[in-house]
């Protein structure tokens, strides 16, 4: 059998390529911020913590990395720990490259045509604007990146500790576990080295308040993301037939 004739490789080629595309896509949108509650409909909340008070304001990168957290427990129960180190270190190596040909991009010699074609729109400065979207902060490209990485090798270490535990029961147990504890250092690693560490030099009570939130906000669309776990873990099995993906998982969990 040619190895792309197994279905296995081809899943695992599949999910990693899927993978990929999420964490680069949450890097690069994610210097949007958008109000949740203007989104939703809903009157602003105004909440408050450890002093500090806001609306419900996020990255648009968060509306992608739950579906992140999704693919590493998919990956993470049928490739094992070695396949979600593999997806990890290639996405983080992704991002990294785009963010330096965002680099060499904003520094390209603008055409003066270019400059001004969305004034129409509002857009005085196309350049400018080009720059303020792609080119995010040092600080900020640094601190997600470690987070990331962080937070997948945690969520992979806490996904199989459980998992010895409770065996081939409760998927989401494992995958939700995991997540609270890899998206507790994530959130706040992010903005401890953005934000604490970085020339914004953030107070600790804004620190702690905003990564609350932040991973409040992560843990809900966790949870509410646990049936669309089942969903892809249904159509694995389909894809593989019961006796193959089972014996992915039972590989998976012996390494």
């Amino acid at each position: 059998m040619r190895l792309l004739d197994d279905r296995a490789t081809r899943l695992f080629a599949a999910l990693a390529a899927f993978f990929c595309a999420n964490a680069v896509l949450a890097e690069f949108i994610g210097v949007k911020i958008f109000a949740l509650e203007g989104t939703l409909g809903i009157a602003p909340l105004q909440w408050k913590l450890f002093g500090q008070g806001g609306t419900l304001d996020f990255t648009a990168g968060t509306v992608v990395w739950p579906i992140v957290f999704i693919m590493t427990d998919t990956v993470n129960e049928y490739f094992g720990k070695r396949g979600v180190r593999m997806v990890s270190w290639l996405a983080a190596g992704l991002v990294a490259y785009g963010f330096g040909f965002a680099y060499i991009a904003i520094r390209l010699a603008p055409a003066g045509w270019w400059v001004g074609a969305a004034q129409g729109q509002g857009v005085p400065d196309y350049q400018a604007a080009y720059a303020a979207v792609f080119g995010q902060g040092m600080w900020i490209m640094v601190g997600s990146l470690v987070a990331f990485l962080v937070g997948q090798l945690i969520d992979i270490d806490v996904f199989h500790q459980i998992r010895r535990r409770t065996g081939e029961r409760h998927a989401w147990l494992r995958a939700t576990g995991s997540t609270a504890v890899s998206q507790l250092v994530d959130s706040f690693v992010v903005l401890y080295i953005a934000f604490v560490l970085g020339p914004q030099r953030w107070p600790t009570s804004l620190f702690l308040a905003v990564g609350s939130l932040n991973y409040a906000y992560k843990m809900l669309a966790a949870i509410a993301l646990i049936p669309l776990l089942y969903l892809a873990r249904a159509g694995i099995h389909r894809y593989l037939g019961h006796a193959r993906a089972a014996q992915l998982r039972a590989q998976a969990a012996q390494a």
